[in-house]
């Protein structure tokens, strides 16, 4: 069994999983970080926005304007979060759209690059002209 385990561990799909899942959480902490502390910033200077002390609160003990007290204090309705989740989803999938369609042009523009035709040695361009030459000569 851990014969068949270490073949399963070892297998190339496996490791390459592991490294993109690895990859993929240290992007998502900039992507994180891009969203939050360079973009959000903008929208709450542009608009005075502050969604995340949005919310309701579900019973009268709740008096704080600020989220994190107003948690303490009872059961809140946190819908603030919820729009600034909702405002880095967009982000993201609009940023991850930008990404994918840039990487499909570069990979069409090396395609181009790679079938475009190669320059003829010239011994084959020689051998091309004495060919021509051949055929114009009457016989």
């Amino acid at each position: 069994m851990l014969k068949e385990f270490k073949e399963f561990a070892m297998k190339g799909n496996v490791l390459d999983l592991a490294i993109g899942v690895v990859i993929g959480a240290a992007f998502g902490r900039i992507v994180d970080s891009l969203v939050g502390d360079l973009i959000m910033p903008i929208f709450g200077a542009i608009g005075g926005l502050d969604f995340s002390n949005y919310f309701l609160g579900l019973n009268s003990a709740v008096t704080s304007p600020v989220l994190a007290d107003a948690k303490k204090q009872g059961a809140v309705f946190a819908y603030g979060n919820f729009i600034t989740v909702g405002i880095n989803f967009v982000i993201i999938a609009v940023a991850l759209f930008l990404v994918v369609k840039l990487i499909n042009r570069v990979r069409r523009a090396e395609k181009v690059t790679d079938d475009a035709p190669k320059p003829k040695p010239d011994d084959v361009l020689l051998l091309a002209e004495i060919r021509d030459l051949l055929k114009q000569r009457p016989m």
